[in-house]
């Protein structure tokens, strides 16, 4: 699920480069509060059991003061009232995947991700979120170390996703 659609130079991308460059972490929480409030309107109240962000390697987050996706997650968390888990740890650090074909951005995120010591998402309904979705590369390498760890169901919920 996508609440925008990412379009190059139009308002969503402006969103995000305020949101991901700009130190405006306030405008992923306000994207998720109204997301996650259409959401509920939209028969999704309940329908989660936690919602997990996409992780910044440390250093990434270290450098930019906060991760975006956690941001959007905490909003969506707020207005659904689902507890935000950061269930899953990125162990590399990757280079941008702005400029990289599908292939490639597949083969950079391969291996990157791991369960979070200590966190059972065992048949637990999950909405994995992330800041944009381009080929899906990243979400579904999250989503399946989440399904190897026995989770019932997951969701994906992305700010913006490209026409492909």
């Amino acid at each position: 699920m996508a609440f925008l659609r990412f379009t190059k130079m139009g308002e969503s991308q402006k969103l995000l480069h305020q949101l991901k460059y700009k130190n405006r972490p306030a405008i992923g929480l306000e994207l998720g509060r109204i997301y996650g409030n259409l959401l509920k309107a939209n028969g999704f109240k309940n329908y989660w059991d936690q919602i997990t962000p996409v992780p910044l390697h440390p250093l990434k987050q270290k450098r930019r003061g906060y991760n975006q996706s956690e941001q959007f997650a905490l909003g969506l968390g707020e207005s659904m009232e689902i507890p935000v888990k950061l269930s899953i740890k990125r162990s590399f650090f990757t280079e941008t995947q702005t400029k990289k074909t599908r292939i490639e951005r597949i083969q950079n995120v391969a291996d990157v991700f791991e369960l979070e010591p200590n966190q059972n998402v065992e048949n637990q309904r999950i909405l994995l979120v992330d800041d944009v979705m381009t080929t899906g590369a990243t979400l579904s390498t999250c989503a399946n170390v989440l399904l190897q760890a026995n989770s019932k169901l997951v969701d994906m919920a992305v700010i913006a996703a490209g026409k492909n």
